[in-house]
């Protein structure tokens, strides 16, 4: 069972076709939440840092037909980080900021 199917079929110019291509590249570029902008509507999709994709290419009956999917899965897609204190994120130096002196010890003689 599939929880969202969302299909489009129209014509499209060349350059709309290039639009929309470019607008699901940049969003795949960015990772994350990205917002694809579909004509009606906008749909909202968590696009992960690695994919499958499969490219198929048909020629036949005076046609081409190009078909390009990508699939990933859902959930989780990067590794949460715990939180930090802010102060803890930042060594503490020791001293009031003056420059430290080495003590010298005295050499012993045998």
């Amino acid at each position: 069972m599939t929880d969202l199917k969302f299909e489009q079929k129209r014509s499209l110019s060349r350059q709309e076709a290039a639009d929309q291509l470019t607008a699901l590249a940049d969003a795949l570029r960015e990772g994350g939440d990205a917002e694809l902008d579909l004509g009606p509507g906008t749909l909202g999709l968590r696009i992960p840092d690695e994919l499958h994709s499969e490219l198929e290419v048909e020629i036949g009956g005076g046609e081409v037909e190009l078909e390009i999917e990508l699939k990933w899965k859902t959930g989780p897609t990067r590794p949460t980080r715990p939180r930090t204190d802010a102060s803890a994120e930042k060594p503490k130096r020791e001293g009031s900021g003056k420059t430290r002196t080495p003590k010298r010890t005295a050499a012993k003689s045998a």
